[in-house]
């Protein structure tokens, strides 16, 4: 019974899904193509050479899907806690709110794995085209379709998602019935106990790792340095509602003074909901922490061994890490879209009080462009970190090699993703009929 309402909900609800099915069906795509990808290198002796790199590329694809996937679906069980208080007002006990959370995520997970494993081998044949292409590899990675990549892809769907959910039922099931009466936005804890030590635990194990980096082998530099870059981004995306409340009302008082009604609008939103704004900037942060890390690692490297790359050889390394890439900044457009869609009753609310259509879309520019600065101060700050310590492992002294334009493009891309996502999922709310369909 509970599985057959969860598949009517996810059918009646096609649009709220839509960002947690994408979510899975890129996560298990990126997967399953990795594994191809490393499978069919493995099975000839003269792509030794090309392996690791491979390892490391999808490595952090499924560290960022796993990520992503699981960010997702707390924002939509976030999103929902209205709807779960209302079932709990009509009589639904704890425990079914808790298996239909679980059942919902089953339906998704099940429907999104499906379709990512049919994708993963035109990825995974595109990928092995760029190797060739760039002359990472000396012969062709053959792509052959066996059950291992698909079998891993279809555990880290499944088992994710599913725990993710369960995680997030935790909190549609402390949500009281009377939690749908009430029309306060501020957040009475901004943290759990749980998620507090974890935040904790992942930033000392990033810690470590990161004084890891010099002392280990050459060989292991880069993947111990990329592993705390990624521990870093998970214990600042637990911890990050403190962080960017301050961080919010800082940033927020500049947009503030430059743009008083609508700068002021979007600050307090930012101050009064921290963990929906931390929801927007962990993908953005994750992008930049993850894309610089690999990125200016690689140019590290070559500019210590005197190493210079042409042609086709130079978009090796942007090509290995641009999938991981190019799936979180569509997070960045789906997760902003999902915050910004919350907020619609509150923009009519505001049209009602007499703020025009033009003052509430810089509002939403304004929260967004503030939203964005903080996920990639605090991924500029990570991946500067991760990239000393192994800048210091290549040379001796903590230095690293950048490319300005390169992380400019990456941060002018999240923004861009962020501002489209929000405008567009707000669009109606500014412009049209005051009263919801």
């Amino acid at each position: 019974m509970t599985l057959v309402l969860a598949w009517n909900n996810v059918r009646a609800n096609r649009m709220s899904f839509a960002a947690s099915i994408a979510a899975v069906v890129l996560a298990v795509t990126l997967v399953g193509g990795s594994g191809l990808l490393v499978a069919g290198a493995g099975s000839r002796d003269e792509l030794n050479g090309v392996m690791g790199l491979l390892v490391l590329s999808a490595a952090a694809s499924g560290f960022v899907s796993v990520f992503v996937v699981a960010s997702m679906l707390s924002l939509h069980v976030l999103r929902q806690r209205r709807t779960w208080a209302l079932l709990r007002s009509v009589g639904m006990t704890p425990r079914q709110v808790s298996r239909l959370v679980t059942a919902e995520a089953l339906v998704v997970a099940v429907l999104a794995s499906a379709v990512g494993c049919v994708l993963a081998v035109p990825y995974a044949a595109a990928m092995a085209a760029f190797v060739r292409m760039t002359g990472l590899a000396s012969a062709s990675v053959p792509v052959e379709v066996t059950m291992g990549p698909f079998i891993l892809a279809l555990v880290v769907g499944l088992a994710v998602t599913l725990l993710a959910a369960r995680l997030a039922a935790r909190k549609a099931v402390g949500v009281g019935p009377l939690e749908v009466l009430r029309e306060s936005a501020a957040q009475r804890r901004l943290l759990s106990w749980p998620r507090a030590v974890f935040g904790v635990v992942a930033l000392a194990g990033g810690i470590v790792l990161l004084y890891l980096v010099p002392q280990v082998k050459a060989a292991a530099a880069v993947p111990t340095g990329l592993g705390a870059t990624m521990a870093l981004c998970v214990g600042a995306s637990a911890l990050g509602p403190v962080v960017l409340r301050g961080m919010g009302w800082l940033l927020g008082a500049a947009a503030a003074r430059l743009d008083p009604g609508a700068g002021m609008l979007a600050r307090s939103s930012l101050v009064a909901q921290p963990r929906r704004a931390m929801a927007a900037a962990s993908p953005v942060m994750l992008t930049v922490a993850l894309a610089c890390t690999f990125l200016f690692a690689v140019a590290t490297g070559d500019a210590a061994a005197g190493v210079t790359r042409t042609g086709p050889s130079a978009w090796a390394a942007p090509m290995l890490v641009g999938s991981a890439v190019a799936y979180t900044v569509i997070s960045v457009l789906n997760t902003t879209a999902m915050t910004m869609a919350e907020r619609t009753e509150e923009i009519r609310l505001l049209r009602t009080l007499g703020a025009k259509p033009r003052q509430l879309t810089r509002m939403v520019c304004w929260e967004t462009l503030t939203v964005t600065c903080a996920g990639t101060l605090l991924g500029t700050g990570i991946a500067a970190a991760s990239l000393t310590a192994l800048g210091k492992a290549a040379t001796g002294e903590p230095w690293f090699a950048y490319s300005l334009p390169q992380y400019a493009g990456l941060v002018l891309v999240c923004t861009v993703s962020g501002l489209a996502g929000g405008l567009a999922a707000t669009r109606r709310a500014r412009r049209g009929a005051l009263l919801p369909d």
